[in-house]
């Protein structure tokens, strides 16, 4: 079984226990409650346009283990904001990395920015905790949501006035991306199947994207030139995390980012 089966398999359980505490109808009067999301498309970049960081909150992952376990979830998200991170993206995966639907809601109480949860979507449940807890979009990876299920996770999403982050890593994937409706989406340089970090995942996929798609490159960008290598495959959108959160002055990191040629 990869790492992926594995968590895929653990947040399957997880969903069924949260669901039995509080019912979808519940879950779902509390998320059409909540004010309608932002739109995480209009704060990212054309082909050819600015730098746009997307600015993530996480205390550790299964690659590398723990980052900062004392992060202050919402203090982080803040720090983000006001140097200049067009979104902010939070784990909300406990087990892997360390984060909760809580560090969600106190994100989405400090900052004005367009939030996007990160997490193992499998079901519209999720989407809802997603939109109740504060989140404007959510991610969906190619991978782990097979035949038909990527197609009705995003109709979900509109339905919910949510954005969707689609996920890939390949080509082939990016492809079904696309095919699916996609608007945004995310060439993840880890391989989820092994876990390994390639930045050329970006420098393949992302030029394939139609040009009305917003392309994300996300994982393993850790410095400015990682940023720049990037660009010059026409990145322009980059999602960063570990790096930020170990940075001893996040904003400034964030600004050579945005400023690399």
């Amino acid at each position: 079984m990869t790492i992926l089966a594995e968590i895929l398999a653990r947040k399957a359980r997880e969903v069924e226990e949260r669901r039995a505490v509080l019912s979808e109808p519940e879950l779902e009067a509390r998320a059409l409650a909540t004010p309608r999301p932002r739109r995480l498309e209009d704060v990212l970049s054309p082909p050819g346009g600015p730098v746009r960081i997307i600015a993530e909150v996480k205390r550790a992952s299964p690659s590398a283990g723990a980052i900062d376990s004392g992060l202050d979830a919402p203090a982080q998200a803040a720090r983000y904001a006001a140097a200049g991170a067009a979104a902010v993206s939070v784990l909300t995966d406990g087990p892997g990395f360390g984060g909760s639907l809580d560090d969600l809601a106190s994100a989405r109480a400090r900052v004005e920015v367009p939030l996007l949860r990160k997490d193992f979507v499998l079901s519209r449940y999720q989407l809802l905790e997603a939109r109740a807890w504060g989140a404007d979009a959510a991610l969906l990876i190619v991978s782990a949501l097979p035949g038909d299920l990527l197609r009705r996770r995003l109709d979900d999403c509109a339905a919910l006035g949510l954005s969707a982050l689609v996920e890939v890593h390949d080509l082939p994937e990016a492809e079904i991306a696309v095919r699916a409706g996609a608007r945004i989406v995310g060439v993840n340089n880890r391989d989820l199947r092994t876990f390994r970090v390639d930045l050329s995942a970006s420098e393949v996929v992302l030029g394939a994207l139609p040009a009305a798609v917003r392309g994300v490159s996300e994982s393993g960008i850790r410095t400015p030139a990682d940023v720049a290598r990037l660009r010059r495959a026409g990145a322009v959108n980059f999602l960063v995390g570990e790096a930020l959160v170990r940075a001893t002055d996040p904003g400034v990191l964030l600004a050579e980012m945005a400023a690399a040629r």
